[in-house]
């Protein structure tokens, strides 16, 4: 198991139009591509000084997947231009990490 992590940022005032973008468009539409080996997205939240963060951490069965999903260069982020609209800066690149424990 994969798990791809990208961290973004908003301003206060953006954060829940950011967030209610991720829900009802975005995500949404990850889902909807049918990606073999995609396994499902965490959204986490935090106000911090300058504004919100949010994390999205997301689950692949391979990094054939992920490359599936963003392509063959598989770290560069995948931010559609509504988010950027929204965000105040966001990761380039995402990071990836074998799982090698999982509980549930």
């Amino acid at each position: 198991m994969i798990s791809r992590i990208w961290h973004g940022w908003t301003t206060r005032e953006n954060a829940d139009a950011y967030e209610k973008l991720l829900r009802t468009e975005i995500f949404v539409g990850i889902a909807k591509r049918g990606i073999q080996g995609y396994r499902g997205i965490h959204l986490l939240r935090r106000d911090v000084q300058d504004g919100t963060e949010f994390v999205t951490i997301m689950w692949f069965d391979s990094f054939e997947d992920v490359r599936a999903f963003a392509g063959e260069d598989h770290e560069v982020a995948v931010v559609p231009p509504k988010a950027r609209e929204l965000l105040s800066r966001f990761d380039d690149r995402s990071a990836h990490y074998e799982v090698v424990v999982g509980q549930g």
